[in-house]
């Protein structure tokens, strides 16, 4: 069965690959193989001139870290177990096409000299576009037999040294710090403690160069003090390099246990070593809590964005759509009333327009045929009628249609601005029938010869009998010149009159033939005409209303499309937003468990040989 604090990483590292960015998954992944190798990976840390490596040496007892005022460390130096003395220099993999290419073993390690690598290492990665990554250092100790693996890193100090220190801790299972007894704490040695903690929780500190410094037990007493108002749970160990190894070269134990080193391995082995599955939960619970917080925020981040509601702008749209069917639909009942009142007034000036012109022509008629005499002139009559009317229908057409087309333009204005095909073919009609010919012409009275004999003959007896008698009185007989006169003029006269009455008879009856047939004509042209408007109307009423329709089935589609992605969206984020949950619950599940495993503590081993 798998420990704990492994399935703890476990349920991290499946946290991380759901919520997380690449490279925090890589690192933990990179952690996690790292926790299962038996070896126990002690990252050594401090700021400059600390004796960070001259520690390192003289816990392993050889001098493989360069040191020195002028030989700062720029690359971690890697110092482990070995059946014999070794050196590499480890270079950088390579990196093409965006992504990082593995190389193998042989072709990333640089075998080099084990008492000059890190000088050399550090010196060549303070060139220019230098690929080393880490010197690599093998020895045969029994500290390092034990599975302890001691890692130099490069001094800690301003920002960009203690960011690289910080991110070796990353792959660290304990860290031990460097500060010399010269001074106490400095403030930028307590930040780097504290974050330190927060990433590897089990620290030591070894305080340096107790040698020198006669009232080191003081400084020892004060960093404790300090580092217990801090909160940081460290244990402070007063070494001295240079003693430890001068009996070392002695072969003086009594010198070695003076050193502090003794006790320092002691609690190296007894309290880290035998207690490394204590470390690892530990470790891993740091790991995970500081996973936890990075991906905690942005998790909370994205459920309040899913619960800010719709997009503003998808509503927006919408409801910008269904603003415009309104108006739409406004606009279609408010252009049909407008093309019905329109065409309403187009067919009364119409019908005025056909009155006036006909009633012209009745006037012209009246004049004409109080002159002229209907059984000499009605032919001529009758062509120029025919040719009035027609006139009279072909215009009242064409402003049918110059109004009709004044009227199609502007509502098209209104309709569909800027669409200038709406009335393509559109107003087009044929002129109604020809109404005007056939002119039925009257039955016009002839006054024949006899005719005239007889009313001559009427007038003369009339005339004769009349002056006759009034002769006679005179004593003249009844015929007698004068009144044989008189009655040839009766007669005369008698025949004119009739012949003028005549005359008059034919004018009124043709006058009446042709306002009758005016009168057929205005209705039989005014019905044609009121029928092409009609058909205008209708014409330019489908028009409209299908290209509103298409406006109407297009502004409906896009409505339907913006409403199917808010509730898409609306969908996703409610789905997103359960997700979201269920992984909070998850992360929250993983901070509960490792606030556990953060309380796991060290087991303290008990004090051997401390200097007095």
């Amino acid at each position: 069965m798998a420990s704990p604090w492994l399935q703890l990483m476990d349920d991290t590292i499946r946290a991380c690959a759901a919520h997380g960015t690449p490279d925090l998954l890589r690192r933990l992944r990179e952690r996690r193989a790292q926790l299962i190798d038996p070896k126990l990976r002690i990252l050594v840390i401090g700021e400059t001139g600390q004796g960070k490596s001259q520690l390192v040496n003289a816990l392993v007892n050889a001098p493989v870290c360069a040191t020195g005022d002028d030989l700062t460390t720029t690359v971690p130096a890697v110092v482990e177990y070995a059946e014999a003395p070794s050196a590499a220099v480890v270079l950088n993999p390579v990196v093409r096409h965006d992504r990082m290419l593995e190389s193998g073993p042989s072709s990333q390690l640089v075998p080099a000299a084990v008492d000059s690598v890190t000088a050399d290492a550090n010196r060549e990665a303070a060139q220019p576009g230098a690929e080393i990554a880490r010197a690599h250092i093998g020895l045969p100790r029994a500290l390092l037999a034990t599975g302890l693996v001691l890692i130099d890193t490069p001094p800690a100090g301003d920002a960009a040294r203690t960011a690289t220190a910080l991110s070796e801790i990353l792959q660290a299972d304990a860290v031990l710090m460097a500060t010399d007894a010269t001074s106490e704490f400095s403030p930028s040695e307590l930040e780097l403690l504290t974050q330190v903690a927060r990433v590897c929780p089990t620290v030591m500190v070894a305080l340096t160069k107790i040698d020198i410094v006669p009232g080191w037990r003081v400084v020892a007493e004060r960093n404790r003090a300090r580092l217990a108002k801090a909160g940081l749970n460290a244990t402070v160990v007063p070494v001295s390099a240079a003693l430890r190894l001068a009996a070392a070269k002695a072969g003086d134990r009594d010198l070695n246990a003076e050193s502090g080193f003794e006790e320092l391995m002691h609690r190296l082995k007894h309290e880290w070593l035998d207690q490394a599955d204590v470390l690892h939960t530990r470790s891993v619970a740091a790991l995970a809590g500081m996973t936890v917080d990075q991906l905690v925020p942005p998790l909370q981040d994205e459920f309040s964005a899913t619960q800010r509601g719709d997009s503003p702008e998808a509503v927006a749209r919408w409801q910008a759509a269904g603003r415009k069917l309104e108006q739409l639909q406004q606009d279609s009942a408010r252009w049909q009333t407008l093309l019905g009142d329109e065409i309403s007034d187009l067919i009364a000036d119409l019908e005025y327009d056909l009155r006036d012109r006909t009633r012209q022509i009745l006037r012209d008629v009246d004049e004409y045929f109080d002159a002229a005499d209907p059984s000499r002139d009605w032919e001529t009559f009758e062509d120029w009628l025919t040719d009035n009317l027609a006139t009279v229908a072909e215009t009242n057409f064409n402003w049918l249609l110059e109004r009709f087309d004044w009227i199609a333009h502007k509502l098209a204005r209104q309709v569909a601005p800027g669409d200038e095909d709406l009335l393509h073919e559109l107003l087009v009609a044929d002129a109604p029938d020809d109404h005007a010919s056939g002119v039925r012409k009257p039955r016009v009275e002839r006054f024949s010869v006899g005719q005239k004999l007889f009313v001559g003959m009427r007038g003369s007896y009339t005339g004769l009998l009349m002056f006759g008698l009034a002769t006679t009185v005179a004593g003249m007989p009844l015929i007698n010149p004068i009144s044989l006169g008189a009655g040839a003029a009766f007669g005369a006269k008698s025949v004119f009159e009739e012949r003028g009455n005549r005359l008059k008879r034919r004018q009124a009856t043709a006058k009446t033939a042709a306002q009758r047939h005016v009168d057929d004509f205005f209705l039989a042209y005014g019905k044609e005409s009121k029928d092409a408007a009609r058909l205008l109307q209708r014409a330019l009423r489908d028009r409209f209303t299908a290209y509103a329709q298409q406006q109407r089935q297009e502004i409906s589609a896009s409505a339907k499309a913006i409403k199917q992605v808010i509730d898409t969206e609306a969908a996703q984020r409610k789905q997103r937003a359960q997700e979201i949950r269920t992984a909070v619950n998850e992360l929250a599940a993983i901070r509960q468990r490792l606030k556990t495993m953060a309380a796991a503590r060290i087991t303290p081993s008990s004090p051997r040989g401390l200097i007095a």
